[in-house]
């Protein structure tokens, strides 16, 4: 229990220090009165807008060359832990891949890029240490890649794809960078794999792939203290949340999930820097639920005020690694909904009109994302 609450308590300090795990660098988190980057994938106008955010307002402004082009249908997008590459899914089967210019925040495209994967890539993740990416992908399998250093270019792991289940729509590495965990929206469970820490090589967990016990997975994630896994499941309007073997990877139900949630859910859920409150974007009621996390069971409580009101249908959600600000992609606006976080109950409050909010982006924005943040 001691080692549970210091360790997430401690999180928030070791983020904004720019630790491996959470991001740095280049802009990635900046200090009161400085800027971070923050960037959303349109699906409809095949290009990427790219934001500077006032880390005292929370602010939104487009980068210079805003938005950038050499996507395809971009259906998710990650920014490495450093904030020096970008990484975008296309739903015909590629990833580009792009450098950040530490100066200005904008795109550049990798030589090479964009790079194959399987079909229709819903997703995509970076190891805590920058090393390996991977892409989940709807034909039923994992791509998975290393990293090369300063360049970021892509190349493909021995063993590359590896089987997952049917329709895997979300994909997330564990702090320790350990464990890989698809989220299969046909199939209503989770396929499980450890990392091997020099190849990037997946090999399945003991009991894998496990029930998530909702139906049509929409997105995965994991607490910062690595204890509790989140699968939000729009075809029954649940969160199943399970605990998580710290030696083995496997997972176990905890009890009373999978907790009720509203309709109609969209994107992955996603976790506060400090581990105590989890969101999750719900589409067609142009909304954001919130929940509060029992720090020892894993449990969800619904938070005061949830749920929250976004734009036209909410799919991508992301907070900045001090978790003083959070976002939502609003694929029917065609914006942004910028909100402030509340520290002690994780509380959204919509940022005034008058900074711009919501801020433009493209067409059927489908993913958002932030420097070593989802």
């Amino acid at each position: 229990m001691k080692t549970r609450i210091s360790s997430w308590l401690a999180l928030p300090l070791l983020l904004l220090t720019g630790c491996p795990s959470g991001g740095g660098g280049d802009g990635g988190f900046g200090t009161p009165g400085t800027t971070s980057r923050l960037y959303v994938v349109n699906a409809g106008s095949d290009n990427v807008s790219g934001y500077t955010m006032d880390t005292t307002t929370g602010a939104l402004t487009a980068i210079a060359g805003s938005p950038f082009s050499g996507v395809t249908n971009p259906t998710a997008i990650v920014v490495s832990p450093t904030g020096s590459q970008a990484y975008v899914t296309n739903q015909g089967g590629s990833v580009s891949a792009f450098t950040i210019n530490g100066s200005t925040g904008a795109l550049v495209p990798v030589a090479g890029s964009p790079v194959s994967v399987g079909t229709n890539p819903s997703a995509v993740v970076i190891s805590p240490n920058g090393q390996f990416l991977y892409t989940a992908n709807g034909g039923g399998n994992v791509s998975a890649f290393t990293v090369t250093a300063g360049s970021g270019t892509l190349n493909t792991v021995s063993g590359s794809p590896f089987a997952a289940g049917t329709t895997p729509v979300g994909v997330v590495v564990s702090p320790s960078g350990s464990f890989l965990y698809v989220a299969n929206a046909g199939s209503n469970n989770i396929s499980a794999y450890t990392i091997n820490s020099s190849t990037g090589a997946l090999t399945i967990i003991g009991g894998a792939p496990f029930a998530t016990g909702g139906s049509i997975a929409t997105g995965i994630t994991i607490s910062p203290n690595e204890e509790f896994l989140f699968v939000s499941n729009g075809g029954s309007n649940t969160v199943s949340v399970f605990s998580i073997d710290g030696i083995t990877g496997a997972l176990t139900a905890v009890a009373g999930s999978p907790f009720a949630a509203g309709t109609d859910l969209k994107g992955s859920p996603l976790i506060s820097p400090n581990g105590a409150f989890l969101y999750v974007a719900n589409g067609s009621n142009n909304n954001v639920i919130g929940f509060t996390i029992n720090n020892s069971t894993g449990a969800l409580t619904a938070m005061s005020g949830s749920p929250f009101t976004a734009g036209s249908i909410p799919i991508g959600i992301t907070l900045n690694a001090a978790g003083q600000f959070f976002y939502a992609a609003n694929s029917g606006g065609g914006n942004v909904s910028a909100y402030t976080i509340a520290a002690g109950t994780g509380v959204l409050t919509p940022l005034n009109g008058s900074l711009g909010n919501p801020f433009s982006a493209g067409t059927g924005p489908s993913g958002i994302a932030m420097p070593g943040r989802p």
